[in-house]
């Protein structure tokens, strides 16, 4: 299934625009991502821990989406936005959103 961010896909037409589809995730950092985290915050660089947790979120919330749109009978999603929050006590989760268009496109 294709899945963009713009609002068209060159070369193809859409044939039905089928409705908004979204996915979420919320997932949390465990105490060691948190302790070594806090690390890299001291002595600087990137924090590797959380960046993969961070891409393993975005990839379950869109994969989310996709399965969504399918069921309804989509071949794409368009105009697809990410949000990021933390929530949680002391925002100790992180939640991701994925929403687009789902949408039928030509074959």
């Amino acid at each position: 299934m294709l899945v963009t961010t713009t609002n068209s896909v060159e070369g193809k037409k859409i044939v039905k625009y089928i409705g908004l589809v979204t996915g979420e995730t919320i997932i949390g950092a465990n105490l060691f991502k948190d302790i070594f985290a806090g690390l890299r915050d001291i002595v600087g660089g990137r924090s590797g821990s959380y960046e993969q947790v961070l891409r393993e979120a975005k990839n379950t919330a869109v994969s989310e989406m996709q399965q969504y749109a399918a069921s309804m009978g989509a071949n794409a999603v368009i105009g697809v936005d990410l949000d990021y929050e933390t929530v949680g006590s002391g925002g100790s989760m992180l939640m991701v959103t994925a929403s687009g268009t789902a949408v039928v496109l030509e074959d």
